[in-house]
């Protein structure tokens, strides 16, 4: 009997699973892609067949491209400026927040400190210290870095001290069975237990470094992307404007995914 319904069986198809397999991501390609394509498709049709094409404010996606090409150089110099505005902010915050947030997040006496300052600190807009940091600071490139740090900071303490407040008790006690104390504790325990919340607070944090940097080079920089926006709105030059800010839309998308992907590698026992 089992022989015979094995006959009846149809073979499994080898090919059948990989084809599947690959288009699993093509899938996700797909479903990532959607709202993209109708937003372009909605603008070549707003640009063509409405009014709205007529409007010089909102050029079309034709010669947006055709500016975005022309600009192409500037904008490569525009993005190194910012990112050396950029990086020493966001990994100054990255170190101060992470060592601080673990540090006071592990003590309830630190805890009691520094959490009513926080309450109070860290809802406070960082674009506001932007003109007293201008003021203040010799050059314009620190007072963009402080601004940037001051906007990453407080994501990240405020993450990496509750992923070290929440750290469960009985880790706590493995801990103090084991002898672990101070540096080691805080290195073995408490930094591996916080870091998806460490994480989360450096993804918050990077988004509000880009949003601050560029509101900073409308300010007074030479150079950068938010200057490059501001420059050619000022000179009425649309489709490099727009052509900016879509450049600048792709640069923060790039550098969420890197950040992404670090987690994603950094965390592998979450998977």
């Amino acid at each position: 009997m089992s022989s015979a319904a094995s006959t009846l069986t149809p073979p499994a198809q080898p090919g059948f699973s990989g084809l599947r397999r690959l288009a699993r991501p093509l899938l996700r390609v797909a479903e990532a892609s959607l709202i993209w394509l109708l937003a372009l498709a909605a603008w070549f049709a707003a640009a063509r067949y409405l009014p709205l094409g007529r409007n010089p404010l909102v050029p079309s996606p034709e010669v947006t491209l055709r500016a975005l090409i022309e600009a192409l150089p500037e904008l490569w110099q525009g993005t190194l400026s910012s990112f050396s505005i950029l990086l020493p902010g966001f990994a100054l915050a990255s170190v101060l927040g992470i060592a601080s947030g673990l540090a006071v997040g592990s003590s309830p006496r630190l805890q009691r400190m520094c959490f009513p300052f926080a309450r109070v600190a860290a809802p406070v807009p960082p674009t506001v210290f932007i003109p007293y940091a201008i003021a203040i600071l010799p050059t314009f490139k620190l007072s963009a870095i402080f601004v940037v740090f001051i906007g990453a900071f407080w994501p990240i303490f405020q993450n990496a001290a509750a992923g070290a407040h929440t750290l469960e008790a009985r880790w706590r006690d493995n801990a103090r069975i084991l002898g672990l104390r101070g540096w080691e504790y805080q290195r073995r325990v408490v930094f591996p237990a916080a870091l998806p919340h460490i994480f989360s607070g450096m993804a918050v944090g990077l988004g509000f470094s880009f949003i601050l940097l560029t509101v900073a080079e409308l300010f007074g920089a030479n150079a950068g992307l938010g200057r490059f926006v501001q420059y050619y709105a000022d000179f009425a030059d649309y489709p490099k404007m727009v052509a900016g800010i879509l450049y600048t839309g792709l640069v923060t998308y790039l550098a969420m995914t890197v950040l992404e992907r670090v987690k994603h590698r950094a965390l592998f026992w979450v998977r």
